[in-house]
C-alpha cells in the first residue's frame, strides 16, 4: 500500500530503519537518515557492517542532481613483504558448504567508510553530524540486542570475532567466552566515544589524528601493511553514475572501476533483446533466459579481466554486447558481510548507500571498539591471487546501489525506485532480477523483492524454491546445480523504496530481515 509521509526507508534490521525515520521526522533529509541509518547498523547488523570498511552511496538531489560516492577501500601504498605479515586463514562452515577467509592485521586495506560518510554529508547533508551519530552513540553505550538472524549470521563466523583477545572481549561472554546469542546486547562503548569525537573533530581524527595513529602502530607491530600516508592520502571519488535504459526506464548504478554497476547493465542489454512478455514469471523458459544471461555475463567478466589493456567500459560497446547477445538467444530455449540502505525523502531526494567491512580482521584497533576489514582477504576481490594486487589502487566491489527513473504509472510524472543488496558476488543477480521483476513483468515492489531468484556463475546454478519436476528439462541443461527448499540470505537481500507523486511504497528482503518503514 503506497503512503504518504516524511519519507521512506528499507533496510536490512528494524532499528537500521527505525534510526534513519527518527532523523526524517527530527527534519534530516534523506543524506542524514542513511548515513545516521549506517552507524547504527554497526551496533544492529555488526557483521555486515563497519566503520573500519568502505562503500558506495548513489545520490540524487533536489539541488544538486545525481552523484556516485565512491568511499570504498583502496590498496596500501607500500606492501610489506609476505613473510612479514599476519595474514592467515580461518575455515568458516555455512552448514551447505565450508569457505576460507584470510583475516589478520595483513588483511586490512585502507578504510573509506569514514571518509565518504564526511563527504556526503559536507555536500549533501543538513543536520548537524553530532545529531546524525546521536542515536549511533546512544544505541553503542546502551546495547543493540541481537536479534535471531544476526545472532546466526555472528555464528557463521564465529571463527573471526573470537580470534583475538581484543575481538572476545567485545564479542563474548562469561568465562567461557560464550559468543554473544540472540537476545544479548552488544555494547561498545569505545566505539561510542570514537563516534562522537569523530562528529566534533572531524574524519581528520581517522587520518590524521590520533585514530591513524593507533591503525599504523598496530599494523607497524603485528604485520600489516598500512602507513600513514595510506590514510593522509584516501580520497573519496565523486562519479559520475553510468547510465543504461531498460524497459522504457533508465536506470544510473555504480560504475567503473567497479564491477557490479557495468555488469548489471551489460546483462540487462543482453535481456532487452529477449521476448521476455512471452516467457511467464517462474516458467523454465525465463529462468534459462535469466540463468544464459548470467552465465554468459561472467563470461564477458573474465574476458575483460583477462586482458590488462581492456577497460570494463568496453562491456558495453555495442560490438561487444551483440556477439554475447547472440550466443544467449540463439541456444534454444529450455523449459560478504555487506548491507544496504535505501531513503526517500518528501523533497525527492534520495539516497541508495550499500557498505562493507569483509568479514572483519579478527582484530580491534586500541582504544577504538573498532574492527577494520579484510578486503586484502578477500578471495573474490583479489582474483590475480593474494598479496597481486597493485599498490594504491581502489579496489573493485560488486556493490552496486541504483536508482531508477520511469514513467508514472499514472502517466505523469516520474516514478523513481531506489535500490541496492548485499551479498557478495550474488548482489548483481539479486538487483537484475529485481529489476525485471519490476521494469519487464511489472510486479508490486514487495512482490519483486520476494519471489524466488536464480544465480549461476562458473557453470553452477542455484535455483531458490525450485521444483525439479517442473524445472527438469532446465536442470538437463545445468546438471551442475543445486534447488533451495527455502528462501535463503544466499540469494542477496535487495531493499527497495519508491517513490511516485509524493507517496511511498517500498519492501525490505526478507532473506536478511528487511523491512520497509515510512516516517
Amino acid at each position: 500500500m503506497k503512503r504518504s509521509g516524511k519519507g521512506a526507508v528499507a533496510a536490512g534490521h528494524p532499528g537500521t530503519a527505525q534510526a534513519a525515520c527518527e532523523v526524517l521526522r527530527d527534519g534530516g533529509n534523506a543524506f542524514d537518515a542513511a548515513l545516521a541509518a549506517i552507524c547504527c547498523a554497526c551496533l544492529y547488523e555488526p557483521v555486515l557492517s563497519g566503520l573500519g570498511g568502505g562503500g558506495f552511496l548513489m545520490a540524487s538531489s533536489a539541488r544538486r542532481g545525481e552523484r556516485l560516492y565512491d568511499f570504498f577501500v583502496d590498496t596500501p601504498r607500500y606492501p610489506r613483504p609476505v613473510e612479514e605479515l599476519e595474514f592467515y586463514p580461518v575455515t568458516v562452515d555455512f552448514g551447505t558448504a565450508v569457505q576460507q577467509f584470510h583475516i589478520g592485521n595483513g588483511a586490512i586495506a585502507t578504510p573509506g567508510l569514514v571518509a565518504g560518510l564526511f563527504a556526503v554529508h559536507a555536500d549533501l547533508g543538513r543536520m548537524p553530524m553530532r545529531d546524525v551519530v546521536a542515536p549511533a552513540v546512544a544505541l553503542a553505550r546502551d546495547g543493540a540486542p541481537l536479534n535471531a538472524l544476526q545472532a546466526y549470521i555472528l555464528s557463521l563466523v564465529e571463527p573471526i570475532y573470537t580470534a583475538t583477545p581484543s575481538a572476545r572481549a567485545v564479542y563474548t561472554r562469561g568465562a567461557d567466552a560464550r559468543l554473544l546469542a540472540e537476545g544479548d546486547a552488544l555494547r561498545l562503548p569505545q566505539w561510542a566515544d570514537l563516534l562522537e569525537s569523530l562528529a566534533h573533530e572531524g574524519a581528520d581524527l581517522f587520518y590524521r589524528g590520533e585514530v591513524a595513529g593507533a591503525i599504523v602502530e598496530a599494523c607497524a607491530a603485528n604485520g600489516g601493511h598500512l602507513r600513514r600516508e595510506d590514510l593522509e592520502g584516501y580520497r573519496v571519488e565523486r562519479r559520475e553514475p553510468l547510465q543504461t535504459s531498460f524497459a522504457g526506464a533508465r536506470l544510473l548504478t555504480n560504475p567503473p572501476p567497479s564491477s557490479g554497476g557495468i555488469l548489471i547493465a551489460f546483462a540487462l542489454r543482453l535481456l532487452e533483446a529477449l521476448p521476455l512478455a512471452s516467457c511467464p514469471w517462474g516458467s523454465p523458459s525465463h529462468l534459462a533466459r535469466l540463468a544464459r544471461v548470467m552465465d554468459r555475463t561472467n563470461r564477458a567478466r573474465v574476458e575483460v579481466l583477462v586482458d590488462p589493456g581492456v577497460e570494463y567500459e568496453s562491456l558495453l560497446e555495442p560490438a561487444f554486447v551483440e556477439r554475447y547477445r547472440r550466443e544467449v538467444a540463439g541456444r534454444p530455449a529450455a523449459v560478504r558481510g555487506t548491507t544496504h540502505v535505501s531513503v526517500v525523502d518528501g523533497e525527492g531526494n534520495t539516497a541508495a548507500l550499500t557498505v562493507s567491512n569483509g568479514e572483519g580482521c579478527g582484530a580491534l584497533v586500541p582504544g577504538t571498539g573498532l574492527m577494520l576489514n579484510n578486503m586484502l582477504g578477500e578471495e573474490d576481490l583479489n582474483p590475480g591471487g593474494f598479496h597481486a594486487w597493485s599498490p594504491a589502487t581502489r579496489m573493485t566491489s560488486m556493490m552496486a546501489p541504483s536508482l531508477v527513473r520511469q514513467a508514472a504509472r499514472s502517466g505523469r510524472g516520474e516514478r523513481t525506485l531506489v535500490l541496492g543488496s548485499g551479498g557478495s558476488n550474488r548482489i548483481r543477480t539479486a538487483i537484475l532480477q529485481v529489476l525485471v521483476n519490476l521494469l519487464a513483468y511489472d510486479l508490486p515492489v514487495a512482490e519483486a523483492v520476494r519471489r524466488p531468484r536464480v544465480h549461476c556463475e562458473r557453470g553452477f546454478l542455484n535455483v531458490e524454491q525450485g521444483d525439479a519436476e517442473v524445472l527438469g528439462e532446465l536442470l538437463a541443461d545445468w546438471p551442475e546445480h543445486k534447488l533451495w527448499d527455502t528462501q535463503n540470505m544466499f540469494f542477496g537481500g535487495v531493499h527497495c523504496v519508491t517513490s511516485e507523486g509524493g507517496q511511498f511504497d517500498g519492501a525490505g528482503d526478507p532473506r536478511r530481515g528487511g523491512v520497509f518503514v515510512v516516517a
